[in-house]
């Protein structure tokens, strides 16, 4: 069900039931929740609603929230046993600014664990499973959110995208996923990963409510030191409105041989349908487009471990219990070891790596000057077209357990989003069709990028293509 038609269907109480139901029935299949708050949730529903509370944009609509965004009530334990218990005394910005628009939040979802990951494997609850298939994986970081948008249990869920957290389990889902510019989102009580890149983003069945969504949750927030000033336009103003003259960039790297089969011919078949519309496919370089991977697995690892020092027994979270004669290393080293999961592991001792005498200058800086030519690269595309156009994710989704055990080639599932959040630009995946994978129809995404704080052209040029299409309306038989 889309916003629109969730805010025209009965009451409050009748959307919530609905979707509580509809989680009851699903949930023990595709695991999407970490914490599923019925009774809070149904109590929200028959507040007498304050005056002018019927004008608000989200009015009783049931939604979910990545368990990385602090709530004031349940817990927040980033899928981590080092925060399985934690209270959070206070509830992030852009959940607080959903909560005031009249939106009742039914739930926590399931994610990697710190939203280290492509799969929504990595969990300390256990991993979450694709509403199309269940044999395989929704993406990651934001599996839980993806997997209970596309499921039909919320018309409306929020995650966080670091490096395709959003995007890319968006694509493996068949719905939209949209990260805006870094800073457009107040990061505020949205738990660190890596602070330069973390974004929260929305997830949706349609474009228009990506639109109605952000137009919520965007703006300037004081409490968020790296949140942007920048005057947010009404997105939904002019979305039905086609982009003239309509020139988008489709980088050679994008037509990959490394790309699925299935999915080079969905982006093929995207590009002609935009050329149908009347758009101009403009084939560019962007020669750096296949070094993301490697900067961004020294620059987000590297804030990760500075991030994460803070999880250290003392002050909240998981404590190790110290044998006689142990000392406050030991603590430490017991904590940490009990209380995070291999790849949070991994990533941590990667970053102290990068960022340690001797190789700080080798693979640090050199990371930092290879982000600053990856913008530099986007913004010469951009002064010649509106958009890049290339795929959101270089396979469908694959098989759970397929790929834990090489991490590079889990890493490599990113390879089409990771470059956005180095140069710190908007983008989105929308459903572009099915891959036909041993007798599965699975869907495939293809990713819009637009220039810095464009989001309004960005959405308009992905609502031409779906008005053409109806991949969005394809929902799983789950």
């Amino acid at each position: 069900m889309t916003l629109r038609a969730a805010t025209l269907s009965g009451s409050a109480t009748d959307r919530v039931s609905a979707a509580l139901k509809r989680a009851g029935e699903v949930e023990p299949k595709i695991h999407a929740f970490t914490q599923v708050f019925e009774e809070r949730a149904l109590a929200c529903t028959s507040q007498p609603q304050s005056e002018g509370a019927g004008s608000r944009a989200l009015a009783g609509i049931p939604i979910a929230i990545k368990d990385n965004l602090c709530l004031s009530w349940g817990k927040t334990t980033c899928a981590s046993n080092i925060l399985r218990n934690y209270e959070s005394p206070y509830t992030a910005t852009a959940v607080q600014k959903l909560i005031d628009a009249g939106a009742v939040i039914i739930g926590k979802t399931n994610l990697d664990e710190f939203a280290m990951g492509s799969s929504t494997e990595h969990s300390c609850f256990g991993p979450t499973f694709n509403p199309w298939d269940i044999s395989r994986v929704p993406g990651g970081s934001s599996g839980g959110s993806a997997a209970a948008v596309a499921a039909g249990i919320v018309p409306l869920a929020l995650g966080s995208d670091t490096g395709g957290s959003v995007r890319q389990p968006a694509s493996h889902c068949g719905i939209v996923g949209v990260k805006p510019t870094y800073g457009r989102i107040s990061r505020y009580g949205l738990v660190a990963y890596a602070s330069s890149l973390d974004q929260i983003g929305t997830l949706t069945r349609t474009v228009e409510d990506a639109a109605l969504a952000l137009s919520v949750i965007c703006g300037h927030d004081p409490l968020d030191t790296t949140s942007s000033q920048e005057p947010m336009p009404d997105l939904l103003a002019s979305l039905d409105t086609p982009v003239d003259s309509l020139r988008l960039a489709v980088p050679r790297q994008a037509r990959s041989d490394a790309n699925h089969p299935e999915v080079a011919r969905v982006f093929e078949e995207t590009i002609a349908t935009y050329k149908k519309l009347g758009a101009t496919i403009v084939d560019v370089e962007l020669p750096l487009l296949d070094h993301g991977i490697a900067a961004y697995y020294i620059v987000a690892p590297a804030e990760a471990s500075s991030n994460l020092a803070r999880f250290d027994g003392i002050r909240y979270g998981h404590r190790a219990k110290l044998a006689p004669g142990e000392d406050l290393f030991d603590l430490y080293c017991k904590t940490r070891s009990e209380g995070f999961g291999p790849e949070v592991q991994r990533r941590i001792m990667l970053g102290t790596h990068v960022l340690s005498s001797g190789y700080y200058d080798a693979y640090y800086n050199t990371a930092l000057k290879v982000r600053r030519k990856i913008k530099q690269d986007f913004d010469r595309v951009f002064a010649d077209c509106h958009a890049v156009l290339m795929p959101a994710s270089p396979s469908p989704a694959f098989k759970v357990g397929e790929k834990t055990s090489d991490p590079l080639a889990m890493y490599l599932e990113d390879v089409y989003t990771v470059t956005i959040n180095l140069a710190g630009l908007p983008a989105m995946s929308i459903p572009a069709g099915f891959a036909s994978v041993e007798g599965k129809q699975l869907p495939v995404g293809v990713q819009i990028v637009s220039p810095a704080f464009d989001e309004a052209r960005m959405l308009r040029i992905a609502q031409q293509f779906e008005r053409a299409t109806d991949w969005h309306a394809r929902k799983p038989l789950i």
